[in-house]
């Protein structure tokens, strides 16, 4: 284990997504993340910051979560420490010391805890990839648990509120704050510049967007992840509530002083905008950084996928993912490939009729019948 001495300002934030908002190159960020994913892995890698302590388990071993290993290998080191009472006694900015696994004020030790190697987080993924069964059978219960319960209520139409945004007959691109999502948006960019589809943010998936140039025109979720800015930004809001009416996001929002309607319905905020989207009548919907496997939803500590399954049996047909698009509609192909393609596949033929003696007295027999009918001696 390395056990040279990091210094920085400490930044403590139990809810990662709202963390890395204000971390900085050098910072030692101090969270309560159970089993860290790696959308905050990826998050925190990009902020710079050198240190991450954790007073909770990075890696439970409650399923695989490759989180924790994808923060190790982007060049941060990581410190659990769980149950130490760092939130209680550092002040945010207040600078620290970490050595190995102990973190140090003004000299003095304030919490014990032990560094996280590469080696280890690889074994422990590799066993807990082995004991997946267990896990994916009680999600699959959960699932139809919850399909039973919700499931009615998802098939049928949710009442969405007439927007100024107009849908019908236009693409609509769908982002989430899922893996991989800002890595998804620029592979989008040419796709956004030719058709120029609707943006809808799911939450923090709005300041994506704004950070890459565009401007939300719906912000559909129970905006807990969502600067200010980006929501200040939209043209629209809606705020995701439970079945029951109740939609704690409503309250920031109220304080704001913005506009929204509240649209009450089961499920995870990105179905929402799924659905919101193809209810009102989109031509093709193209989703960026959306939950679409096992591992994804026990990152997000979901107990099942009732939501999604249904969501995506009923816009299926106009569902595509950003990376297929990306596929799609890239420029830089241009008739190099083709053209090799061609001259590669004329290669095949010729070596075809050397190889075969019969499709080659055939050819030469073409050759005798196509110099007859034009005269040629």
């Amino acid at each position: 284990m390395n056990a040279t001495e990091v210094t920085g300002p400490a930044r403590l934030g139990k809810r990662t997504k709202q963390l890395v908002k204000r971390l900085r190159p050098g910072d030692v960020a101090v969270i309560d993340h159970l089993d860290l994913d790696r959308v905050s892995a990826e998050e925190l890698i990009a902020s710079g910051v050198r240190v991450v302590v954790n007073v909770a388990a990075s890696q439970s071993g409650r399923y695989p979560n490759p989180g924790p290993l994808t923060l190790v290998r982007g060049g941060v080191r990581l410190v659990d420490a769980p149950g130490a009472a760092l939130f209680d006694v550092l002040s945010d900015g207040e600078e620290v010391s970490v050595r190995g696994g102990t973190v140090f004020r003004a000299g003095s030790p304030v919490a014990e805890g032990r560094l996280v190697g590469e080696l280890e987080l690889q074994t422990a993924l590799a066993e807990q990839q082995a004991r997946v069964t267990d896990a994916l059978a009680a999600f699959a219960e959960n699932t139809m648990r919850y399909l039973r319960d919700e499931g009615h209520l998802l098939a049928g139409s949710i009442d969405f509120p007439p927007l100024a945004t107009r849908f019908r007959d236009r693409h609509a691109l769908v982002i989430a704050r899922g893996p991989g999502f800002k890595e998804d948006l620029r592979i989008v960019r040419p796709y956004i510049r030719d058709f120029r589809p609707v943006l809808v943010a799911v939450d923090g998936g709005a300041d994506a967007l704004i950070e890459a140039g565009y401007t939300p025109d719906v912000i559909v979720g129970d905006m807990d992840s969502v600067s200010d800015g980006a929501l200040r930004a939209s043209r629209e809001i809606l705020v995701h509530a439970y079945a029951d009416g109740r939609a704690p996001g409503s309250a920031r929002l109220d304080a704001l002083g913005l506009r929204y309607t509240v649209v009450p319905a089961p499920g995870i905020s990105e179905d929402l905008a799924l659905l919101l989207a193809f209810e009102k009548g989109a031509e093709l919907i193209v989703a960026v950084g959306t939950h679409l496997n096992l591992i994804e939803f026990l990152e997000r500590n979901r107990q099942g996928m009732s939501s999604t399954f249904v969501t995506r049996l009923k816009v299926g047909e106009v569902l595509v993912d950003a990376k297929g698009v990306s596929r799609l509609v890239s420029s830089r192909a241009g008739l190099g490939p083709l053209i090799a393609f061609a001259v590669a596949g004329l290669g095949l033929i010729v070596v075809a009729i050397a190889v075969s003696p019969g499709l080659r007295h055939l050819i030469e027999l073409a050759f005798v019948r196509l110099r007859d009918v034009l005269g040629i001696g």
